[in-house]
């Protein structure tokens, strides 16, 4: 285990509107309000869009499970934005649920906001870390400074 102190800096709310791309948003937002380390808080619903729902099997490297949502999910969950020299890195999962269907991943790609998604983001300062591809499993995973 690594691990870095910090503390909270600002605190920000958010709103998400109908149609906007839930990780493309969050990503600009941390872009535009220069925040490089932050824990994200949400609740709201997806319209569509893509989750990673574990791998396919537990091997290193390895090879995500894709599932496509569609028509309206209630959602809740978490994140962490990291920022690299490539901007803002974007890390949320979510719990989401239709009926009586439930799914739980990493949402990914260009999922939809259906109505709202009202978000906390706690930006924490004096931390020491980043995002970095990482060689062994080629995934963007967090690396303490």
């Amino acid at each position: 285990m690594h691990y870095t102190q910090g503390r909270v800096g600002r605190i920000f709310i958010l709103k998400f509107n109908d149609g906007d791309s839930f990780v493309k948003e969050l990503a600009g937002f941390a872009r535009k309000e220069r925040i490089k380390v932050a824990s994200v808080i949400f609740l709201g619903a997806l319209k569509k869009g893509d989750l990673v729902t574990g791998p396919k099997k537990p091997v290193i490297p390895p090879v995500p499970n894709w599932v496509r949502f569609k028509n309206a999910w209630e959602a809740l969950g978490i994140g962490t934005i990291f920022t690299n020299k490539s901007g803002p890195q974007v890390h949320v999962h979510a719990a989401m649920g239709k009926a009586k269907k439930t799914l739980t991943g990493c949402v990914r790609k260009d999922s939809r906001v259906f109505l709202v998604i009202e978000a906390v983001v706690f930006e924490l300062k004096g931390v020491r870390a980043s995002k970095e591809i990482d060689p062994e499993t080629g995934l963007n995973l967090l690396r303490v400074l």
